[in-house]
């Protein structure tokens, strides 16, 4: 029974999450434009705004890009590079510390805003709690992993985990077997991580997609103005 929970919540999970994030982003896009937004409510209250989102977003980039970079960079790209599973394990912590703790000042600024201001609060949909709290408790996971990983300095726990995101994003189906034996507190990070990538469609989160998209108007072409 553990065994096939396990190759569910790891190796059959992951597909549903990802398929839903992506299938379920479309969708929206498609049939309603109009909710695509991060519904800001800066016209409502201006204080804490400024300092928690800048905080709250320079933490959850360095975490994502290093999440995404640290997980699925094969491990003999680093042997290649010189990088051993200690340093690196070392890196993550230190990084993964770092903006995990500039992301919760931020995020903590944004929930007291909300929590605070009548005017927010009752603007505020049982989506936009879900996510806040959501992020919140994937944060405290993530938090909480340091000193364990601390406890494995030798990387092991650490290329058990990136191996089962290559297997995963590969399409390799013996994924879940490398995290049968991490520890509990990863795998519920892994867990709400994904659970977060289902929901997402459903969410304010989908202007993310609009973020990254922003990169393109870099190459766009000038726009010309004459004067008359």
């Amino acid at each position: 029974m553990a065994a096939n929970l396990n190759t569910f919540l790891f190796g059959i999970y992951p597909y549903i999450a990802l398929a839903v994030f992506l299938v379920g982003s479309l969708i929206r896009f498609d049939r309603e434009q109009y909710t695509w937004k991060s519904d800001s409510s800066q016209l409502l209250r201006a204080g804490q705004l400024r300092l928690g989102s800048n905080l709250f977003h320079i933490g959850i980039l360095g975490i994502f890009f290093g999440h995404f970079f640290g997980m699925l960079t094969p491990i003999a790209l680093f042997h290649a590079l010189g990088v051993e599973p200690p340093a690196k394990q070392l890196l993550a912590i230190v990084a993964g510390g770092i903006f995990g703790a500039i992301m919760l000042v931020g995020l903590v600024i944004l929930m007291h805003r909300r929590f605070a201001e009548p005017r927010i609060r009752a603007t505020t949909r049982a989506t936009d709690w879900l996510v806040l709290w959501m992020l919140l408790i994937q944060l405290l996971l993530g938090l909480v992993s340091l000193p364990v990983s601390a406890g494995h300095m030798d990387g092991g726990e650490m290329i058990k985990l990136m191996t089962w995101a290559q297997h995963i994003v590969t399409f390799q189906g013996d994924a879940a077997n490398y995290v049968a034996g991490v520890a509990p507190v990863f795998k519920l990070h892994l867990l709400l991580g994904m659970t977060i990538f289902l929901v997402f469609p459903f969410t304010r989160l989908v202007h993310v997609w609009s973020g990254f998209a922003a990169v393109g108007y870099v190459t766009r072409a000038y726009q010309v103005v004459r004067g008359r």
